[in-house]
């Protein structure tokens, strides 16, 4: 064959080797030159590498008024609407239906497709296990591919070959269950094609397939018992919307098999460091062969692609000369997830006293978090905590009253911001607000000298990384990210193309959950014992206090203490904060019309008592009152009207 190829603008060899390959022309670039040896192999599936829909710090979709998907400085961060962070720019809150990740995922597919049908013509070229492999790899890059498309959309159109113009524009919708089906059998297919071990994280194997399949197995399950949605084909009667019930119990015991072969591989939890908060936070920065739980990683380098997440991420007093920072910032809903936090009696948080009904009062801002669960301080930075040599200033006021008769809690949840100075501006910024007439709270705000601040030896109300109204310049929950923020860059290091810590997609911990869910999932369908003998209950109960022991969390105290699915669901919660799954964790389990519709996320200020040296902290909605939408239909998106309009009519748009 001598088909020219315009299928990479750019070519790298493989991680390893980044090298830009020495191609021809494109009129001249041939199927001889790229599958003619591994070099040309490798440039072509870098190429499919590269269009991967993976999620990371800077995934657009490409499409549509609002393209970002979850870029650091996207309003409408995938996070947010989770109640993982929130946004300080936001000031609406619809999901929107239409994401527009479509050309691109087929563009992919098409690579992927021409590939697979090209590469055993040239299989005298290389060694069996070298051909299997690439195959094993390309099969999966196009199984990934389709994953994201019917999270999306439900049933799609599946291409398994090179189309021509004349038959791209007749394409018609799969069923969902036939699109989930061959996702599945694809990668089960690539576990069996691929090698056990990759030349590194950026490449995958059989066990990170197995791990994958463990992910979409476990969505397909989750759909075909959650969903109600039903919608039909217009021509053949397909179900393109909704699977059927009964399915259910195959998917969750395909994802459950899944993850116990990743048990079989090299993988483990990442334990390195006594000091588990260090240890969490570490994990997502190591990239030695020490780091047995990372599966599969974007790996970044100042060369090629670096991000800018550290630009956004940062707290103000730490931002760079750029002037950003903290864009998204986690919610307090998020971290009373946590254990360890002061509670009362009955498990509300301890900002107010249920004996007395004040304030509870502490003695230093870090008191609060003192017995924090380590994963909580290892992924969010909280009042007080110590990060990059500096302590994390945070308040949103300084009471001025007295408070020998304890503080009654204040009035309203929803203020007007102020209008105050940044500290940042100018060198007379802090007098200037501090000498203001009230807080954000209405309370009285004086100079309150602490010799601690110079040079001018006062008390900022708002700390130095606290709300200012102003430019939105501090955080706007009372907390910031730590996990992926890179502890080691000064301010003067941070730019829009420095940022090359590792996106790391697919870990062990992950697997552990799915294998647990999928285990609860079969107890609750009336399934005790797996197909190996092995009891589900305790499976799976084993499976969470493996990460809770590595996280520092308490531990469940028995099997039958685990008797909740949402015990399951709220560890993956805590676990897998700020990685872009429990968007989709909420989407497939149907829950976001009910616990996202109208939602109003919570805030946790700390105000310090002038009087007493104590702190108190003021739990409340976002001062912003940003509500958030989200419908019964918003979980499967609109196909873009540019394919509807350029195709047959039998491409069903979304209308359930």
């Amino acid at each position: 064959m001598k088909k020219n190829l315009f299928l990479f603008a750019v070519l790298y060899l493989l991680t390893t080797a980044c090298n830009k390959l020495d191609v021809a022309p494109v009129s001249l670039v041939s199927d001889a030159d790229v599958f003619k040896g591994a070099s040309g192999i490798a440039a072509y599936m870098a190429n499919l590498y590269t269009s991967l829909p993976i999620e990371d710090f800077k995934y657009g979709n490409g499409a549509g008024s609002n393209p970002s998907f979850n870029t650091v400085n996207s309003i409408l961060n995938v996070n947010v609407f989770t109640g993982e962070l929130f946004n300080k720019n936001l000031t609406s809150g619809d999901m929107n239906r239409s994401s527009g990740y479509w050309a691109d995922a087929y563009a992919l597919i098409r690579n992927a497709n021409y590939f697979i049908a090209t590469l055993p013509q040239y299989s005298s070229n290389f060694t069996t296990e070298q051909v299997n492999g690439w195959l094993g790899e390309a099969r999966f890059l196009r199984a990934y591919t389709y994953y994201a498309l019917a999270k999306r959309y439900g049933g799609v159109p599946l291409v398994v070959s090179v189309l021509t113009p004349e038959e791209s524009v007749t394409m018609q919708r799969s069923s969902e269950q036939e699109t989930w089906d061959f996702i599945n059998a694809e990668l089960t297919a690539a576990m069996t094609l691929l090698p056990a071990t990759s030349e590194n994280r950026g490449r995958v194997n059989k066990y990170v397939a197995a791990g994958i399949l463990s992910r979409t197995a476990l969505y397909a399950g989750s759909i075909a018992k959650y969903n109600k949605l039903i919608q039909t084909s217009t021509v053949g009667d397909k179900r393109i919307i909704g699977i059927p019930a009964t399915e259910a119990v195959r998917y969750f015991k395909q994802s459950y098999n899944a993850a116990l072969f990743v048990a079989n591989g090299p993988y483990a939890l990442y334990n390195q460091v006594p000091d588990k908060a260090v240890n969490f936070y570490n994990l997502f920065f190591d990239v030695s062969p020490a780091n047995k739980e990372s599966m599969l990683v974007k790996e970044y380098s100042l060369t090629n692609s670096a991000h800018a997440f550290d630009v956004y991420a940062v707290p103000v007093q730490m931002q760079s000369p750029l002037g950003f920072s903290s864009y998204h910032d986690p919610t307090l809903d998020l971290v009373e997830l946590y254990d360890g936090l002061p509670r009362n009696a009955d498990g509300s948080l301890k900002t107010i006293d249920q004996t007395t009904g004040k304030f509870a009062q502490y003695p230093t801002i870090y008191s609060f978090f003192a017995n924090a669960e380590p994963r909580l301080l290892g992924s969010i930075l909280v009042p007080g905590a110590t990060f990059k040599n500096q302590v994390i200033d945070i308040r949103r006021g300084i009471y001025t009253g007295s408070s020998a008769a304890g503080i009654s809690p204040f009035a309203g949840s929803i203020e007007p911001y102020p209008v105050v100075t940044n500290p940042y501006t100018s060198s007379s910024a802090v007098t200037a607000v501090m000498t203001a007439s009230t807080d954000k709270l209405g309370n009285p705000v004086v100079n309150v000298p602490v010799t601690a601040y110079t040079p001018t030896g006062k008390l900022a109300s708002g700390g130095l990384s606290g709300i200012y109204g102003s430019r939105d310049a501090g955080t706007m929950t009372g907390f910031f990210q730590r996990k992926y923020l890179d502890e080691s860059k000064t301010a003067s290091q941070i730019t829009q193309s420095s940022c090359v810590q590792p996106w790391v997609e697919l870990r062990y911990a992950e697997v552990l959950l799915n294998r647990a869910e999928a285990a609860y999932e079969l107890i609750l369908a009336g399934i005790a014992t797996s197909d190996q003998g092995t009891s589900y209950l305790i499976d799976a109960y084993t499976q969470i206090n493996a990460i809770r022991t590595r996280a520092g969390a308490n531990l469940l105290t028995s099997a039958a203490s685990l008797n909740d699915i949402n015990i399951v669901r709220k560890e993956r919660r805590k676990e897998l904060a700020f990685e872009n799954k429990i968007y989709w964790d909420v989407r497939r389990w149907r829950i976001g019309d009910a616990e996202i519709q109208n939602r109003v996320w919570f805030v946790l200020n700390p105000i310090y008592v002038r009087d007493s040296g104590n702190y108190i902290f003021d739990k409340r909605k976002s001062e912003k009152n940003v509500q958030f939408t989200f419908g019964p239909k918003a979980y499967y998106e609109s196909l873009p009207s540019s394919e509807l309009n350029r195709t047959n009519p039998a491409l069903d748009q979304n209308t359930p």
